[in-house]
């Protein structure tokens, strides 16, 4: 049985959607913290149950007959988030599977300056050292950010924030069915994969571009000073520390992180990932 975490989310319920196109339901588990956000599933025959990264106790019958568990990264960050992705991969070993899958990313590196990225780091050195077979799924940036980043731009005119660099931004559908390929055909990528992004990366000044030939009105873009985005931020009801690890983001983004492109997705899917402009169209269409 493939048992996937966090399949209420955002990419783990789109993984599931995308695995049952090919398995039967009857292989597929899922481990979630809410068991009634997960009732169409159940009614689908997917079994269904509690479980935790914060309560390890409850992932043994959560896993339970698992031949590959998917460990949907946490959104915790820092000390907690490794250890509930350690508490995850223990639980996933304990219950006999033969592969831990992990949502990692595409910049996953302990020296990022975008703390998420060490967090994975730490998880895929942990994975490598319990010897069990892994397979660390080298993400694409989510492209669902960007729309964040905009703050007001459609409304001003003016793609104001800090200073950044090139990003493969990547649809999470596209990462869903590339994973959901994985996981069905048992397909070898033993550690971390090859990256998995759109084949190509884009920096703000490129995305206002879009936005200006999709909406036909000028979009600016506009650089920020770090600590005046940082103290917008603050001001606005971000806690400090929330907003000093986003600014961490452009730095590393600037350190072109983020940058790196391959077709090992495009492959997966057997057609051209989802472009970012497509997505974007999609969002001013519903707006």
């Amino acid at each position: 049985m493939i048992i996937v975490t966090g399949a209420t989310g955002t990419l783990g319920s789109q993984i599931v959607q995308q695995l049952l196109e090919r398995i039967p339901a009857d292989r597929v588990g899922v481990s979630v913290r809410d068991t009634a956000r997960a009732a169409n599933l159940a009614a689908r025959g997917v079994r269904v149950r509690q479980g935790d990264f914060a309560d390890p106790d409850s992932l043994a019958p959560a896993f339970e007959g698992a031949t590959q568990v998917l460990i949907v990264s946490s959104n915790e960050t820092g000390g907690s988030a490794v250890a509930q992705h350690t508490a995850a991969i223990d639980a996933a070993r304990a219950a006999g599977a033969g592969r831990i899958l992990y949502t990692s990313h595409q910049g996953a590196a302990a020296d990022s300056f975008f703390a998420p990225m060490s967090d994975h780091a730490a998880t895929e050195r942990y994975l490598a050292e319990t010897g069990t077979p892994y397979t660390s799924l080298r993400n694409g940036f989510y492209a669902s950010t960007v729309p964040l980043l905009l703050g007001r731009a459609l409304e001003t005119g003016e793609l104001a924030a800090p200073a950044d660099g090139p990003v493969s931004w990547t649809a999470h559908r596209d990462l869903a069915a590339a994973t959901a390929r994985i996981l069905a055909e048992e397909s070898r990528f033993d550690g971390p994969t090859p990256p998995l992004t759109a084949p190509n990366a884009l920096d703000l000044k490129d995305i206002a571009e879009i936005l200006t030939d999709l909406t036909g009105r000028p979009i600016h873009r506009v650089v920020m000073d770090d600590e005046e985005w940082v103290a917008g931020l603050i001001e606005h009801g971000l806690p400090a520390p929330r907003a000093a690890m986003l600014l961490g983001m452009f730095h590393a983004s600037r350190n072109g992180e983020f940058s790196t492109t391959g077709a090992t997705l495009s492959s997966l899917l057997d057609r051209t990932p989802t472009s970012l402009r497509t997505l974007l169209a999609g969002l001013i269409t519903s707006n």
